[in-house]
């Protein structure tokens, strides 16, 4: 079962909040009354993706979470304000929102690129909300002017409108420039994100707003917030991604409470590529924090 609920983000923005399963009964049936409630997961996908995108891992986490995944502003079912805006603050107060409205916290982030980078700057912003963070495949150092300037020209080589989803699913999985080898998943990857128009098929989002969202993290460098993230904090990197095992390793070190793990055959959508080494690098993490006593946790002063 897939339930949408509507919360409101910053600015009153319209955020779409997706839960893939019932709610998971309270612990209370089995163990009696004054047991917790099971605990949350919040899912952030990366830029141009959606909460779709996680329906696999929320299905395996449902078993024993509360699993949610967020379309963010100006992605999936989420407004698309004009005029944004799609700063840093915008995202991460928008996720403090919908941990708040939705009951989740204190919840395990679970994030992918630049949701991921939203999960570890709210864990340095709120520690009383969440518990532990997945940062998956985004680098905390600075990308960069030529960087953006990459996707500027990438985004313009788009053929748009795609006559069929076929099409898309061709274009993104093998005739894509920045397709190395055939990858049929990225192109199932961006099927996900393509509705169907008038003229065609083209993305749920703007390119344009997308551009924008990303010029916000690209010039500068994420280290000294990524040092105050004090939970416990997984850094996954598939082995072809765009965050390489040094940078990975260093974000460890620079993380009071930081684990590493990465996954074999996979790119930069590490959990779309390989769903079965996605789970086994990211669930012996949250087994250690279903036996850590939440009670016996030392505060951490916000």
């Amino acid at each position: 079962m897939v339930r949408r609920i509507d919360v409101t983000g910053h600015d009153g923005v319209r955020l779409a909040a997706w839960e893939f399963a019932d709610p998971p009964k309270e612990r209370a049936e089995a163990a009696g009354a004054g047991a917790d409630r099971a605990p949350g997961v919040l899912l952030l996908h990366g830029l141009m993706g959606r909460a779709s995108h996680w329906a696999p891992t929320a299905r395996w986490l449902a078993e024993r979470y509360r699993a949610v995944g967020l379309d963010q502003r100006g992605h999936g079912r989420s407004d698309k304000p004009a005029d944004g805006p799609y700063t840093r603050d915008a995202y991460v107060c928008d996720a403090e929102a919908a941990i708040e409205q939705l009951g989740l916290g204190p919840v395990t982030v679970v994030g992918h690129a630049m949701g991921a980078l939203t999960g570890w700057q709210l864990a340095a912003k709120r520690p009383d909300l969440v518990r532990a963070v997945v940062i998956c495949d985004m680098r905390a150092s600075a990308l960069g002017a030529a960087s953006q300037r990459e996707w500027t020209d990438w985004f313009a080589s788009w053929p748009l409108p795609f006559a069929t989803l076929a099409d898309v699913r061709k274009w993104f999985g093998e005739d894509d420039p920045w397709v190395e080898r055939p990858n049929p998943l990225r192109g199932e990857f961006y099927a996900e994100v393509m509705a169907e128009r008038e003229d065609g098929w083209r993305p749920v989002f703007s390119r344009s707003q997308m551009l924008s969202s990303r010029a916000t993290w690209v010039y500068d460098a994420h280290w000294e917030e990524l040092a105050q993230v004090r939970c416990p904090a997984l850094v996954l990197r598939g082995l072809d991604g765009e965050l390489g095992r040094a940078e990975a390793q260093e974000m460890v070190r620079v993380l009071p409470q930081g684990q590493y793990a990465e996954v074999a055959d996979a790119g930069h959508l590490v959990h779309y590529d390989q769903p079965e080494g996605w789970r086994a690098a990211v669930e012996p993490f949250l087994e250690q924090l279903a036996e850590e006593p939440r009670g016996d946790r030392e505060p951490v002063a916000p």
